[in-house]
Parts: structure tokens; C-alpha cells; sequence
């Protein structure tokens, strides 16, 4: 199961983890795990080349299945930096709805 974890403060999202594995169907035809891909990978690169900041990342890039996003205070009332954070929760609020024995948001 994935578990989607939302940091905030003050009314503002400062970052997000993402651990666990869907198992929602063979590898490569995971399409939880690929839909909750899509979004965080979008939502990592929006943050560089739309909102232009850099992003604190931390990734298992050998197994997979863990990504934290931290974003430094000073960015964290960049308007385009909250709507992209939002726009992410909401997208994986709606996965987690649908796939809801496989994917968590808490």
C-alpha cells in the first residue's frame, strides 16, 4: 500500500512523503503506482521549471517506493509553489478515493 503523507503549516503545504508500493497489478501494469508516479514527478519538475525553486528531494532510487519533498521556508509563500503542492494533494486525494485499498492519504 502507498501511504501519501501531507506536511503543512500555517495553512501552508511545506512538503509531502510518499512510501509503500500499490500492488495493484503486475509490474508495468501497476496503474496506481503509475498514476501516482505521473503526479509526483510532475509536480517535482513543476516546482523546478514553473515555480523555480529547488525542491529539497530525498528518493530510494534503488527499490523505489519512497519520495519526500521539503520545501524551504522561504519558498513556501510562492503562490505557484501552493498551487502546484495542492493541486498534487487533490490528485492524489482523488486516486485514494477510487483505489482506496491501495493507496492512503493521511
Amino acid at each position: 500500500m502507498i501511504k501519501a503523507k501531507f506536511n503543512s503549516q500555517k495553512n501552508l503545504i511545506t512538503g509531502f512523503t510518499l512510501s509503500g508500493h500499490a500492488d495493484s497489478g503486475e509490474y508495468g501494469h501497476d496503474i496506481v503506482c503509475a498514476a501516482v508516479s505521473v503526479l509526483s514527478i510532475s509536480t517535482v519538475n513543476g516546482l523546478s521549471q514553473v515555480a523555480g525553486i529547488k525542491p529539497m528531494v530525498d528518493q530510494d532510487e534503488k527499490n523505489g517506493g519512497y519520495l519526500a519533498v521539503t520545501i524551504k521556508d522561504i519558498d513556501l509563500d510562492n503562490i505557484r509553489v501552493q498551487a502546484l503542492l495542492l493541486c498534487f494533494k487533490n490528485g492524489i486525494s482523488d486516486i485514494a478515493k477510487q483505489y482506496d485499498q491501495y493507496i492512503k492519504v493521511q
